[in-house]
């Protein structure tokens, strides 16, 4: 029985050993294992048909020059997807209800983002901060504004989808109850 409804989100115990080391290295084991052939059996067979189909789903709306991202994105998504499918199982624990989880991901690939941008189209990327059409007296004002909001918003997107993720659990720990 839960003390309080915050003892949901506490890592699950089982002999002495904490189950989050479980449920993040055993998405390690869906991963393909280096072989001299291309397809060894039927998990493998289905690993690449998934990946395939994730890797078709990412690039529809990217140029060529995107598709470079096809890995990184992929395997993202893989850990995204076997992460929150173990969370579901009994006594385990999802890594990505803490902030601190979905911060060390949104920070990294915000400001790749953003570099990338700045790199590639810098007078786009920096247009952004300034809408068209502004009075020139607002302009130096909405200039920080916009920066303000660019910097910010990796840590706001960050606390939404933890306050989400948590209200859902919440939820169904005062349903159940």
């Amino acid at each position: 029985m839960n003390l309080s409804f915050f003892d949901q989100f506490t890592s699950p115990y089982l002999l002495g050993i904490p189950l989050i080391l479980l449920s993040v290295l055993f998405p390690a084991l869906l991963f393909p294992t280096p072989n001299n052939r291309w397809v060894t059996n039927r998990l493998s067979t289905l690993q690449l048909w998934l990946l395939n189909l994730i890797t078709k789903q990412l690039m529809i709306p990217l140029n060529k020059k995107g598709h470079k991202w096809a890995l990184i994105l992929t395997s993202l998504m893989i850990l995204l997807l076997t992460i929150n499918l173990l969370g579901l199982l009994p006594y385990t624990f999802t890594p990505t209800t803490q902030l601190s989880m979905n911060m060390a991901l949104a920070f990294p690939l915000w400001l790749a983002t953003l570099l990338t941008g700045l790199r590639n189209q810098p007078t786009t990327s920096l247009g952004h901060l300034l809408p068209e059409g502004t009075p020139t007296p607002l302009i130096p004002a909405l200039i920080m504004i916009e920066t303000a909001s660019l910097l910010i918003r990796p840590l706001a997107l960050g606390v939404r989808l933890t306050a989400n993720l948590t209200a859902g659990h919440l939820l169904i720990q005062l349903i159940s109850t």
